[in-house]
Parts: C-alpha cells; structure tokens; sequence
C-alpha cells in the first residue's frame, strides 16, 4: 500500500534570522542585525542542531525583518548576501524577508504572521503542526497569531517580553531544537 501524497502532512520551523541562527550584535543590551557577512557568525551548534529538524522531516523557514533596508542604512543585496553565505552553511529551505519598518503597516512585518502565513501557502505546511523559534516579542506574536507552537530563545535583551506570552522558553537554539523533537518523537 503506498502512502497518500494527500495526506501527508509539512511541518515547519520558522526560524528568525539574528538572535536565533546567527549571532546578534548587541549593543547596549539591544539586538541588531549584522550588517553584512563579515558580522555574520553562526550560534553554536547551529549546523548539527538543524540537521536534526531536517532529518525529521522538517522544513526550515527563515522568516525575518529587516528594515534597516527601508530605513536606507543596508542594501537589499547585502541582505541577499548574508541569506546566501547562511544558506551555504546550513539546511535551509528558504528565506522570507520583511523590508518595511513599523510606519509601513504591513501585513508581513513581525508581529504580523504574514511572513509565516505565506510560507505556509507557498509550501502548504500545516501551520499548527509547525514551530517557530525566535528572540524577539515581535517573532513570537508571528508564531502565535499565524497558529503554531512559539519558542522564545531568551538571550536577556534589554526590551519587552514577549506577549503572548510563548510555548516555551529556552536560553539556546540547541535546547530549542531538543524541546521540539522531544514534543514529535
């Protein structure tokens, strides 16, 4: 008996870009993107701990802001760059990128889930049997209003916490990945 493409069902993990799979410059207790791949250095065990999602039958879908491009202090290119250097070291399935800032009132800036919801179309994932795994209050208010599991990497950043409040919170993008697999196996 072969196995119902139908019925299959694509999970994800949403993964924000700075803060989760590279390290974020923090200044001053605040997270800022690298500004080009020079500055873009891997957290540790980010190569082993995304195999592990990948050899569970997980897509992995970078989703993150990145205004800096509309506020005219970094280039779509270099953006593209730091994709293609992070896409070059690890498993990822694609990249979903919001370049508005807050002014824009876009359906795809984070906490808005449009970035996540689009993913979830292009690569008809189910959403609610899916996870995404950020730093920032703004990612999880994505995961929880586009309807999958939050986790919240807590790197102790000066700024809000997250509301609502996530599904779990861990301190590494490694405790992270064990807490998703332990959930599924």
């Amino acid at each position: 008996m072969g196995v119902d493409l139908g019925k299959m069902v694509r999970r994800a993990v949403f993964l924000d870009r700075d803060g989760v799979i590279n390290a974020a410059i923090v200044r001053d207790g605040k997270p800022y993107s690298a500004s080009d791949v020079t500055e873009t250095v891997l957290v540790d065990s980010a190569e082993t701990s995304l195999a592990r999602l990948k050899e569970h039958g997980f897509l992995l879908i970078v989703v993150t802001n990145q205004p800096d491009v509309r506020r005219g202090t970094m280039s779509r290119e270099r953006v593209d760059e730091i994709h293609r250097f992070l896409a070059a070291k690890l498993p990822l399935d694609d990249f979903f990128v919001c370049y508005h800032d807050d002014q824009d009132r876009c359906a795809c800036r984070k906490p808005q889930p449009g970035l996540l919801l689009e993913a979830a179309k292009k690569y008809q994932i189910e959403v609610a049997q899916s996870y995404l795994i950020g730093d920032r209050w703004r990612d999880i208010g994505a995961g929880s209003a586009a309807g999958c599991r939050t986790i919240f990497v807590d790197h102790g950043y000066n700024e809000r916490d997250p509301e609502p409040l996530p599904d779990i919170r861990v301190y590494a993008l490694s405790e992270a990945v064990e807490r998703i697999l332990e959930e599924v196996e």
